[in-house]
């Protein structure tokens, strides 16, 4: 990869060689510093030698699933965004991606205008100058420049994209908040209409308060939205 290269650096993995090319070009004419490989062990290797600030990462390679090496880079530490490409507008796909680590999928075949986008979006939330404060709402408690989050006391690991739900949601802790505004604050672009994301990364999130607090936080408003309750009334 340019280690000369201002801009962010992208990691294509595609075992078609034209996806490849044709996702280089397009990357590197928008602005960023990109490096192509084949397979998992290579994307593997290249994380190791120099960490890209997004993966483009195919489901589909000839020597693991894009799911395997998700697992083997998360478990490893690497945190940076991951964007899945899959061949088919599967569902379970989509769920498996975004449950190993995954933060965005695209479906074959694809508009470069909308890979573009979704790279934008996705490090517009995770490659920013954060705020130099402390947010609590209720019990949990997040440092903005860390991105440490504990529950009453208790730290949690969060993705990046759980991390950025978790903020919008304690910044707005007791307003009930709809699936429409979750998706323009936190995925910051046209999901074209699939609040099915919001209602995943809601489950991850409660998932992992649940446990640590008396009775949920996070609410399901019906017909509206969602909210984080810190008051009781």
């Amino acid at each position: 990869m340019n280690t000369q290269h201002k801009g962010p650096r992208i990691l294509i993995v595609d075992d078609e060689p034209s996806i490849r090319e044709l996702l280089s070009t397009s990357l590197r004419f928008a602005g960023f510093g990109v490096r192509a490989v084949s397979n998992g062990a290579q994307t593997i290797s290249a994380v190791l030698e120099e960490e890209p600030d997004l993966i483009i990462l195919d489901v589909m390679l000839p020597d693991m699933n894009g799911f395997s090496v998700t697992k083997r880079l998360r478990s490893a530490g690497y945190t940076a965004p991951i964007l899945f490409l899959t061949a088919k507008d599967d569902t379970e796909d989509k769920v498996t991606g975004l449950t190993v680590g995954g933060d965005d999928y695209v479906t074959k075949p694809f508009s470069l205008d909308e890979i573009i986008a979704r790279i934008k979006a996705i490090l517009r939330r995770t490659i920013q100058e954060d705020e130099d404060s402390v947010l609590a709402a209720g019990p949990i408690v997040m440092d903005q420049d860390t991105h440490e989050v504990s529950v009453e006391g208790t730290p949690i690991e969060l993705s990046p994209t759980e991390f950025k739900l978790l903020r919008y949601l304690m910044q707005n802790a007791n307003r009930v908040l709809s699936k429409a505004q979750i998706l323009d604050h936190v995925w910051e672009y046209d999901f074209n209409g699939d609040a099915g994301i919001v209602e995943s990364y809601i489950s991850y999130l409660r998932r992992k308060l649940d446990p640590l607090t008396s009775e949920s936080l996070i609410q399901t408003k019906r017909g509206f939205g969602y909210m984080l309750k810190t008051e009781s009334k």
